[in-house]
This record gives structure tokens, sequence and C-alpha cells, in this order.
């Protein structure tokens, strides 16, 4: 089978190399960048470039680039693609994607899926990209209402070669409705508490729930300004709720209600200890 990768950076380069590495598969891969489709060749992450013709060749195309550039390289490109292929993207935020792309698709009589691999670091590009990145790790897909079940559970199987262990199917609100809790708020809360002045200071008097609460600040501040005003009301909804969730706590130690910040303290473990309890149920 010929897999093209769209994007060679952390995403897009980590599945080149998981599926140079753990599948038989013919990677085909691009990037805007022509010096990382030389590395990426060079460290045999692909076998070759995917040019416009080399697109009619492919079984599997996998994109792993912005929102806003993954739908501009389909309409671009979607000419050349072959009628059973498989379209799956790697973006953050699915409503925008899916919006644009299932309609095409239809149109043009290829499959999209929209697919949102749960993994990743602090660190972007393909010199961070690893083959190994998606060992038990999640994946989030929202396919079209009409897909056939071979073809659900063909991209399961593809998945699931390199690494996948869990798939969860849903819909696009559905994901970016969930997915401002669970990522996204999480970068713009670090993002913020880095901002004290406090942090400079930091050297010495800090352990892991420093390093916990900062890690995901370090991020790449382009992609997230997409993503983030992509599903701006979902997330919104979210950071309202911390304001207020934060303001409580607040309240309580300012006025010293020692009462009340022991309910909050005792609320917010026991959400934690039910939180996890669930995960280990599914």
């Amino acid at each position: 089978m010929n897999v093209g990768v769209v994007g060679l950076g952390l995403i897009g380069g980590s599945l080149a190399r998981a599926l140079k590495h753990d599948t038989n598969e013919t990677v085909l891969g691009y990037d805007i960048d022509r010096s990382v489709i030389y590395k990426a060749k060079l460290l045999e992450a692909i076998d070759q470039e995917l040019t416009p013709e080399l697109i009619s060749i492919c079984d599997v195309l996998l994109i792993a680039l912005y929102p806003q550039d993954t739908v501009r390289y389909v309409k671009e490109n979607c000419r050349y693609f072959k009628k059973d292929l498989i379209v799956m993207d790697c973006c953050g935020v699915k409503e925008y994607v899916c919006r644009e792309l299932m309609p095409l698709a239809d149109e043009k009589g290829f499959c999209f899926i929209g697919a949102h691999p749960m993994a990743g670091i602090e660190r972007s590009g393909f010199d961070h990209s690893n083959r190994t990145m998606f060992q038990n790790a999640s994946m989030v897909l929202v396919p079209p209402k009409d897909v056939s079940i071979e073809t659900l559970e063909r991209v399961k199987k593809f998945w699931g070669a390199i690494g996948f262990s869990n798939l969860s199917i849903t819909s696009a609100s559905e994901h970016d409705r969930i997915i401002a809790y669970t990522s996204q708020l999480a970068h713009v809360a670090a993002s913020a508490y880095i901002k004290s002045p406090t942090a400079l200071d930091h050297t010495g008097f800090s352990g892991g729930s420093y390093k916990d609460m900062t890690r995901v600040a370090r991020l790449n501040e382009k992609m997230w300004t997409e993503l983030f005003l992509e599903n701006r009301d979902p997330l919104v909804k979210e950071i309202d709720q911390l304001i207020s969730e934060l303001q409580k706590y607040s309240d309580a130690i300012r006025t010293g209600n020692e009462e009340e910040l022991f309910r909050l303290l005792k609320e917010g473990r026991e959400q934690k200890l039910e939180a996890d309890r669930k995960d280990l149920k599914e």
C-alpha cells in the first residue's frame, strides 16, 4: 500500500517514521521545506517525495498541516485523488475541517475521515519527530455518516499497526467541545501561568508541579492561535468556567474561609478520583 504524508513536522514526521519502521507500506512524503524532505529521505523516514503526480498512486493520504492549510491542500490537489483514496487529517479541531472537506469528498468520490492523534510533545518540527510517539496512544476519528464498516475496519487496522491502542469515534462538534477542555484549555492555562514575574525566580524552588503546569507553555503560537480561534466558542466557555472556579478559591483564601477552602479542595480531589475511575472503566 502507498501512504502519502503531507507535512513532515512533529506529527507528520513521526507518522512517516512509524509507518516505515512498523509496517511494509511505501511512504511518500511532502513538506514545504525541501530541506526537510531531503533529511526525511536520508534518515529513511520516507521512500520518496510525494509530488502531485504521485498523489494518484496513494491508497491513504495523511495530512499533518494546520487546519486552513489542510483544507487548502485538499482543495488544490483533489483532482489527483483516485476514487477509493482514504484521506485523513491530523488537526486539533474538527468542525471547520470536516465542514469544508466532507462535502468535497462526496463530490469528488474520495473518503475523508477526520482524525486526531492524541499524542505529541511541546516541541515542533521534523527534528523532534519520533517513531515511538504513538505507542499506546489514543486516536479520535470523525467519519462521514455513510462510511462503511469495511472502511472503518481498514482504518482501525492502519492506525493500530503504528501503535494506537484506543480508537474513539465521535462527531466533529463533540470532538471540539471535549478537546477545548482536555487540550486547548491546558495550553491557555500554562501560557497564562508562566507569565507571573515569579516564574523568573523559580530556580531552586520548583519541582514536578511547576514542570507539569508549564510544559505546554512552550507551544507553537502560530498553530495554537489558529486552533483556538477555530474553536472559540467551546474554548471561551471552558476559560470562563476556569476563571469562575479560580475566583472561588481566591475569595475563600482572601477572606480566610477555612471551611469553604476545605470544601473546594475536597471537591476537586473527588472530581479527579471520579475522572480517573472512569478512565479505568473505559
